[in-house]
């Protein structure tokens, strides 16, 4: 029955659709991860665009004055990864807060010696399990060039991961992924990378994604979709494991990067 009145919910939401077709087309040219989507890509990003919108709600804070060019960029964003999984992988929760900038976190960690340690935390986004998504604003508006960082695919890859529970880098794959190929892959990436970082070489991504087995599937997945020819070059098989998960190949519609 919930089924149901949920499908019937949606089609008005869908039906009653108030987006602003300037905004819309502005957008899709302004933010370059979007660049190469077919015609049904880009139709059915505006569907996912537009249910986002109406079940997910914003929340400005510190200052902020959210505009609806800001909430659409960031929900067009959002729902990239989604674009060929659909709405219901944001299932469970229900609100995006936006600071102006980086924020601060207060952690918490007890020791063996069972001595609590706390300190703050500056971060640019942070996803809750079962919770809001965290964004920066200004973090948001960096993240406009190719270049691997996008602190909305970092945190909403996050929120996918958190479909099994804790964030392990282990998302809900589908029934003709094998577990064992995945963590076969993810693992021997994984662990080249934090042996290049340990020895001070140039990493191919951020070396961030060394720091657990999380943040390595959220920094992948902002690498796939916006260096897709790089990650696919270095980790071949990181690579394949992700068109296999999020059913996109980001390399054969984004165009490869001048060479240097």
């Amino acid at each position: 029955m919930f089924g149901l009145w949920r499908r019937w919910r949606r089609q008005r939401v869908l039906e009653q659709d108030r987006l602003d077709p300037a905004l819309w087309a502005e957008l899709l040219e302004a933010l370059p991860v979007l660049d190469g989507l077919s015609e049904a890509e880009r139709e059915r990003l505006k569907t996912l665009t537009v249910l986002f919108l109406a079940e997910k709600k914003f929340e400005a804070v510190g200052g902020l004055e959210l505009t609806e060019p800001m909430r659409l960029a960031i929900a067009m964003q959002a729902c990239l990864p989604i674009l060929n999984l659909g709405i219901d992988y944001y299932r469970g929760w229900y609100s995006v807060v936006v600071y102006p900038g980086g924020f601060m976190a207060r952690r918490h960690y007890v020791d063996e010696a069972s001595v609590e340690h706390a300190w703050d935390e500056p971060l640019a986004g942070e996803a809750w399990e079962q919770g809001p998504v965290i964004l920066s604003w200004e973090d948001v508006e960096d993240s406009l060039a190719l270049d691997g960082f996008n602190v909305v695919l970092h945190e909403f890859a996050h929120k996918l991961d958190m479909l099994t529970g804790a964030p392990n880098g282990l998302p809900p794959l589908h029934g003709d992924m094998p577990i064992k190929e995945w963590s076969t892959a993810m693992q021997a990436a994984f662990d080249d990378l934090a042996a290049r970082d340990e020895a001070g070489e140039e990493t191919p991504i951020d070396p961030y994604a060394a720091e657990s087995p999380a943040e390595f599937f959220a920094v992948v997945s902002e690498a796939f979709f916006e260096l897709p020819h790089l990650l696919r070059d270095e980790y071949p098989e990181v690579y394949r494991q992700l068109t296999r998960f999020y059913r996109q190949d980001p390399a054969a519609r984004l165009s490869p990067p001048l060479p240097v």
